[in-house]
């Protein structure tokens, strides 16, 4: 008898407009269960998925944006989207529940409580355009529908006043094509990665923020031009203070100058912070894109040197592992190829190649980030087993890592704020 595959992974993935402002975040699952029918199975799945985001998904997590979040008609009718505030949460339901009378009696009052609506995979059908109107979002994938059948679907939404968010934008042809429709916010691998502009020029070379990322990634850092660097830069200054400051160190008292600040961090901890001192600018401040690309960066950063504690046979550190999480978005924070300049940045070898080129285990484990933020769910399997990874434990791992991240840089932000105005 064939192995049942039994684990079950939930991934945020970001919902973005047409200018790159995150709207929302789509909650997505994957997970089989035989020992039910498909309608059971359904309701089974979907309950586990709120049940285990709850669980494993902090407040500041919760917090952190609208939450687009599938539920069933019986789910609906036991109330579960009240485990949620309005404010939190988008109920997302089937094209099904748009011809189930009881489901769209619930819905019609979820909305008049607050919260918003969503249907998915909507198809374009005249008798059913009226139900719209308790409706606050609808969601095609590019996928499976046509161009046709989508800019017609999107000029009555907009008539009604609605949103239409496209799904699955994956490639360029489809990003290209979500802005000829009409979309009004897009999701997808691709539309994911477009929301980041890089912060620096094409003469990074001779940026102080390349110097900096170059002599603190040598293998013998030397203090005193760390120091020099950073001291020649305003903007460079001002974020290290803002960020020794923050609460998240908890001083007694406070750094006033660049060596006091070094010297506190220590140049492990100064590795792990470069990228939110060279994607500040002069007075500190992020724009919505920049501070969604550091958070990426930072969880892949996080996730990788959490996994590193089962993966199996591998030829790096944890530390190794959190540099590529930090690096692999290297080439938004600058504006030049990745291996330009990974070529003069000191960091192994093994982890050049696993971004370069996904060699290596280290490529497997760089891989199996990725497969988790686009829910690639059959890559997930199969690099997880290959690296020996505990895959009942992903979804766990992932969800505190993301919520270590929101926790820190809720510190960050907070206190660094406050410290740039005494």
């Amino acid at each position: 008898m064939a192995k049942i595959a039994r684990t079950k992974y939930i991934v945020r993935q970001p919902i973005k407009d047409l200018q790159g402002t995150i709207l929302g975040y789509e909650i997505r699952y994957t997970g089989e269960n035989y020992g039910y029918n498909e309608e059971t199975g359904q309701d089974f799945m979907a309950a586990e998925t709120i049940y285990n985001f709850l669980t494993q998904a902090g407040d500041r997590t919760l917090k952190g944006g609208l939450n687009f979040m599938t539920f069933t008609t019986n789910l609906l009718m036991k109330n579960t989207p009240k485990l949620f505030a309005p404010e939190d949460l988008v109920i997302e339901v089937s094209e099904s529940a748009i011809i189930h009378p009881l489901a769209m009696r619930f819905l019609e009052r979820y909305h008049q409580e607050g919260y918003a609506i969503a249907v998915k995979d909507f198809q374009f059908a005249p008798r059913y355009i009226s139900n719209l109107r308790h409706f606050d979002y609808v969601m095609v994938d590019l996928h499976h529908a046509e161009d046709d059948s989508v800019k017609r679907l999107t000029e009555m939404v907009h008539s009604m006043g609605k949103k239409c968010v496209v799904t699955g934008v994956d490639d360029e042809e489809l990003y290209q094509k979500a802005f000829i429709l009409g979309a009004d916010a897009m999701s997808g691998r691709y539309a994911a990665e477009q929301m980041f502009t890089a912060v620096h020029s094409s003469s990074y070379l001779q940026s102080n923020f390349f110097r900096l990322l170059v002599a603190i990634t040598k293998d013998e850092p030397e203090v005193g031009e760390i120091e020099q660097i950073i001291s020649m830069d305003a903007t460079l200054t001002y974020s290290l203070l803002r960020i020794v400051n923050s609460a998240y160190f908890a001083l007694r008292n406070r750094a006033t100058n660049v060596h006091q600040a070094v010297t506190i961090l220590g140049l492990g901890q100064l590795r792990q912070w470069i990228y939110l001192m060279g994607c500040s600018n002069e007075k500190g401040e992020l724009d919505e894109n920049q501070e969604e690309m550091l958070k990426l960066s930072f969880t892949r950063a996080s996730f990788a040197s959490e996994l590193m504690r089962y993966a199996k046979n591998m030829p790096i550190n944890r530390n190794d592992a959190y540099l590529m999480g930090m690096f692999s978005t290297l080439q938004f924070l600058i504006a030049a190829p990745l291996e330009d300049i990974l070529a003069e940045v000191a960091i192994s070898e093994h982890v050049k190649a696993a971004l370069l080129n996904h060699e290596g285990r280290c490529g497997m484990l760089y891989d199996l980030i990725l497969a988790y933020e686009r829910a690639d769910w059959s890559a997930i399997n199969r690099l997880g087993e290959e690296l020996g990874l505990p895959m009942d434990r992903l979804p766990e791992i992932y969800f505190q890592c993301l919520d270590e991240v929101n926790h820190i840089w809720q510190q960050l932000m907070d206190t660094g704020t406050a410290a740039g105005e005494e």
